[in-house]
């Protein structure tokens, strides 16, 4: 059989059946559309997270009191002999690779300016925290080099928190009141918008022995250090391990790092991206049986036509070949119209929802449209091979 007797004989029974060919074939479209759709969000979400996440760099280390990763139950910050201080943090100043280090308190309190009050986050940190969090100040400065341990009591207001004290009013230079203690406002940071769900505009930065004193605690919440980018993170780690060991006498600190953050977030996200993407595989499994059933149809209709095909010479693989590419044309067609279909439903909802982050993939646009031609060839083997193991002579008698 000749190649171009194998493309009619292939397209014109299609032909000759539209509407179920059509069908077929939109079985697979859904299918492969639903898989781009939702690969299309689940990958958006994942570059999302990630830009978020690495949107203060990827130099940084954090050091949280308490070991988290010793055996048996963790202990968090009562496993440990000793808290986290300033003098700590001070102490890993001295590494020669520590472009930044900030002492780290979190907490929420109310803060009040003249007869406006607002409850709001706030941050105790050190006068390199721009810097370690590539923030900018817009107007004034933010918190000075001072005796980490008392420091005059400035503060710096995020871009939200200024504008709901003290609306178009220049506060600088102002007395403000924070969790009851008063503090003169020296800075207004540049807007940097939501991270990860937590609002940074609307946000008060205090000096983090301070914020100590004011939320009563003994120990910092976290200590942040910015390093070289010339320097390895293990270098790093086992730097911040010998300070803070001599200074504690054991090792009672858990130290993360950012590409162990990156990692495990990286593995989350694409757990669900393959999550969002099996969801939708399913969709193509329909696809697969429509194409069974439809491809069965069509050899008993057509048992006479293959038992001519035999008597005049053709051979069994000839007229699996035939079976086996009508099931995967319908498949490969169906598809492409569902990328196309996946595509464009992506593109409009990200159009008209600009908070979803939508990101299609053309990994996934390639695997799709393989997946789907692997189901329609696969699919289709059972009614091919029973098309090719007919008896010429009885399906001749057929007619």
């Amino acid at each position: 059989m000749q190649l171009r007797d194998f493309l009619h004989l292939t397209s014109s029974s299609l032909i000759a059946h539209r509407l179920r060919s059509f069908l077929t074939a939109l079985g697979i479209a859904v299918g492969v559309a639903a898989v781009v759709l939702l690969t299309s969000i689940g990958e958006g979400v994942h570059q999302f997270v990630l830009a978020e996440f690495t949107q203060f760099g990827t130099n940084l280390v954090a050091i949280n009191p308490g070991k988290a990763t010793t055996g048996g139950i963790s202990m968090g910050v009562f496993g440990t002999e000793r808290p986290l201080t300033i003098e700590d943090a001070e102490a890993l100043k001295r590494l020669p690779y520590a472009r930044a280090v900030v002492a780290f308190v979190q907490g929420n309190a109310e803060v009040k300016a003249g007869n406006r009050s607002r409850r709001t986050t706030i941050y105790g940190a050190g006068s390199q925290m721009p810097e370690a969090f590539q923030m900018a100040v817009k107007t004034g400065r933010f918190l000075p080099d001072d005796d980490p341990t008392a420091p005059r009591a400035f503060a710096v207001l995020g871009s939200k928190l200024k504008k709901e004290l003290f609306s178009d009013q220049n506060p600088l230079g102002q007395r403000i009141t924070v969790g009851g203690h008063r503090f003169r406002i020296i800075g207004i940071m540049e807007s940097k918008g939501s991270v990860l769900g937590f609002d940074l505009d609307d946000t008060i930065y205090i000096p983090a022995s301070r914020a100590m004193s004011l939320f009563n605690r003994n120990t910092l919440h976290e200590v942040d250090v910015l390093y070289d980018d010339n320097t390895s993170v293990e270098t790093v780690v086992d730097g911040i391990k010998q300070i803070l060991e001599a200074r504690h006498g054991k090792d009672d600190v858990t130290i993360t790092t950012q590409q162990q953050m990156l990692e495990v977030l990286g593995s989350v996200l694409n757990v669900l991206t393959f999550a969002v993407a099996a969801i939708g595989s399913i969709s193509l499994l329909v696809g697969a049986i429509g194409i069974v059933t439809i491809m069965t149809i069509s050899v008993n209709e057509r048992i006479s036509e293959i038992g001519l095909l035999r008597a005049l010479g053709a051979r069994q693989s000839q007229v699996l070949s035939l079976f086996l590419g009508e099931a995967v044309v319908l498949s490969a067609i169906g598809g492409l119209v569902g990328l196309g279909l996946g595509v464009g439903i992506a593109q409009l909802l990200h159009l008209s929802l600009p908070a979803l982050p939508v990101h299609t993939s053309w990994n996934f646009v390639i695997l799709a449209e393989v997946v789907a031609i692997s189901i329609g060839l696969i699919a289709g083997v059972l009614p091919a091979r029973r098309a090719a193991l007919l008896d010429p002579i009885e399906a001749l008698r057929a007619e």
